[in-house]
């Protein structure tokens, strides 16, 4: 269990000891279990998402775009001396919907819009959807604030990229943008890029269609579940650096 919870520990979220021990026991009916004689080969893994198609992403890499095309495409025009975390997230959930940010997979909280305004560059992550209720169930029955069952309809499908360089994600995203409405892309503040593609309204089949093609080009598939936490747009990572946005097109957001 020591060993489990060791590698879950900087996952982006907090991960319980009951979640890594549901995890274990709903994996159990497909483990291998080795009898007695010859060594059985183990089974062939059945993941829900495409392995690394590399000649598909670097057909893509050979094009010259980086991040200063995507910082020349925003629209509106990006000034970097003014953080904008506010403007930007009226923009993305306008009205006063429930909003799950935190400072932390630890430190977080869900309430109105409205009273989030004034704090949230300081933070650094964000539910990609608003919630439905202020709390909801985890998996194991308790009350929290940052839960699936709590959280609403996908109105953002975020695609994050950590292998390669900036330039590298970057190009992958203008990629992504010829298939999806592209409306904000962030810097973590560490090594990746993430994307937010608007998902309001379309079909689940469409987005998660979409979704596999952007894992089989090297996005992490950890954003597929709606509650799980992202980048917030100009806030400001652990270690102080700003979260970046090198690209918006607000025009996409009804």
């Amino acid at each position: 269990m020591k060993l489990l919870e060791n590698r879950v520990a900087n996952c982006g979220r907090y991960v319980s000891r009951a979640e890594i021990l549901s995890a274990v026991q709903n994996a159990l009916p497909c483990a291998w279990h080795p009898k007695y004689g010859p060594t059985p080969a183990p089974e062939a893994s059945t993941s829900k998402w495409p392995k690394l198609n590399h000649q598909g992403r670097e057909e893509i890499l050979r094009n010259p775009h980086g991040l200063a095309d995507l910082w020349d495409l925003s629209s509106p025009t990006l000034d970097d001396n003014t953080r904008q975390t506010e403007y930007i997230i009226d923009r993305l959930f306008p009205g006063n919907p429930l909003l799950c940010c935190g400072q932390s997979s630890r430190e977080f909280d869900t309430k109105p819009r409205e009273q989030w305004r004034g704090q949230l560059s300081r933070l650094q992550f964000i539910v990609p959807s608003p919630m439905l209720d202020v709390n909801g169930l985890t998996k194991d029955g308790r009350l929290s604030r940052h839960t699936l069952a709590n959280t609403g309809p996908r109105r953002f499908l975020v695609c994050e990229f950590d292998t390669g360089s900036a330039d590298d994600h970057a190009a992958l995203l203008l990629h992504l943008a010829t298939l999806a409405p592209l409306v904000c892309v962030v810097h973590s503040g560490g090594k990746s890029l993430h994307g937010w593609f608007y998902a309001h309204g379309r079909p689940e089949a469409q987005v998660e269609g979409f979704f596999r093609y952007a894992v089989s080009l090297g996005a992490d598939p950890a954003t597929w579940t709606r509650s799980q936490f992202v980048r917030m747009p100009d806030g400001t990572r652990n270690n102080g650096k700003c979260q970046t946005i090198f690209f918006l097109n607000l025009k996409q957001v009804q």
